[in-house]
């Protein structure tokens, strides 16, 4: 059994509170709200993928087209790149607290509710991406599959990219560096 990694990280917590102690566990069972969100749309992929014909990619809804785009990322990753984070099994994070800063700007800019942002460790396996990589998913599956292998290849270029690191495993928050407390109801 190969042995997982430490990792520090750091984190924005948007949707509902951290505290320190909390772990929480992302693997093949345990999944992340991108997960059922994508599950919802199983059945119009299938009927899209089946029929692509009868769908036009300009009129289908966000929802529908992430999970064109995750399902084909998830399908790639299996296949070719099984040794890193799902995306709908894992944590989105940070290697730095100010790129954490950052994101945690941005999202509260946005009007996402935005808490705080918090160190972690992490028993597991990390995946540091290009988010710039990540596409808007289309009627086309074979197209959807070439954009995945683009992204888990994560070959660099001399575009600007925009880092995402995705953690799985054991998560352990340590400490609440800094409350933000943004978009809050």
């Amino acid at each position: 059994m190969k042995e997982a990694n430490k990792i520090v990280a750091f984190h924005v917590v948007t949707d509902k509170t951290m505290v320190v102690g909390q772990t929480i566990q992302f693997d093949e069972t345990h999944h992340s709200g991108v997960y059922q969100r994508v599950m919802d749309k199983l059945a119009i992929v299938k009927d899209i993928y089946a029929n692509p014909c009868k769908f036009d990619t300009q009129q289908l809804d966000h929802h529908t087209l992430v999970a064109l785009r995750e399902l084909a990322l998830e399908e790639v990753r299996r296949k070719r790149y099984p040794m890193y984070p799902s995306r709908m099994s894992c944590l989105y994070v940070s290697k730095t607290f100010e790129e954490a800063e950052s994101w945690g700007k941005y999202f509260a800019e946005l009007g996402r509710p935005t808490y705080s942002i918090v160190r972690l460790e992490v028993n597991g396996n990390c995946f540091i991406g290009d988010a710039t990589k990540c596409f808007d998913g289309t009627t086309n599956k074979e197209e959807n599959l070439r954009l995945a292998e683009l992204y888990w290849e994560n070959l660099r270029s001399d575009e600007p990219t925009i880092e995402e690191m995705l953690v799985d495993g054991t998560i352990t928050v340590v400490e609440v560096l800094k409350e933000i407390n943004a978009n809050i109801e």
